[in-house]
């Protein structure tokens, strides 16, 4: 009753905008978590996901309801082409492994990781928290380039525009920093100031 309750209120919230997080240019919280791919749990960070290209993060309210499904699927539909132009996809919610496992395998198709955020740091960090008085993020997602500055931030509670979206800012990032995406970057030595959300 009470899932079915909060899935209510996140369609009918599906209907509106919603509201703006961290801004272009701001510094990403590095952060560090345990995830799941393909159903093999691995632990997922952010400095070095960063050392190869830029992070597409994408948080979504919770696995195996209908939007979310949908947005893993288109996700994983892209996968390939993100990871032609150097750039790493990693999903998060608050949902615990046991569910990310399953989750990972049947709609990620294996493409791409999810991350779990149970504790919801992480999406406090991000400013991606669904409302205050419910336990999940909001349909929120970043691109963070490589010198861990957020280039790209697209909220909304429908999951249609987010993979478009989120491809053609990475395209845009490659197109203006050809030798960075050709080559391996190493992290920045002022990356341990950045704000750090797995604490």
């Amino acid at each position: 009753m009470k899932q079915a309750i909060v899935l209510a209120l996140i369609s009918t919230l599906a209907a509106g905008p919603a509201l703006a997080t961290l801004k272009e240019g701001d510094a990403a919280p590095a952060f560090k978590t345990q995830a799941s791919l393909a159903g093999k749990e691995f632990t997922f960070d952010l400095a070095e996901a960063l050392k190869t290209g830029p992070v597409v993060l994408y948080f979504y309210p919770a696995a195996f309801t209908k939007g979310c499904t949908a947005e893993a699927h288109a996700f994983a539909e892209a996968s390939d082409t993100f990871k032609s132009m150097g750039a790493t996809v990693i999903g998060m919610s608050k949902d615990d492994m046991e569910t990310l496992h399953k989750f990972s395998v049947s709609e990620c198709g294996g493409k791409f990781a999810v991350g779990s955020d149970a504790d919801k740091k992480i999406m406090k960090a991000y400013d991606a928290v669904l409302l205050k008085f419910l336990p999940m993020s909001d349909r929120t997602s970043y691109v963070i380039s490589p010198d861990y500055k957020i280039i790209y931030t697209y909220s909304a509670f429908s999951p249609d525009e987010h993979v478009t979206n989120t491809l053609a800012a990475v395209k845009k990032w490659r197109d203006a920093n050809p030798v960075a995406a050709a080559e391996a970057t190493p992290a920045p030595e002022a990356a341990p100031a950045a704000p750090d959300a797995a604490k």
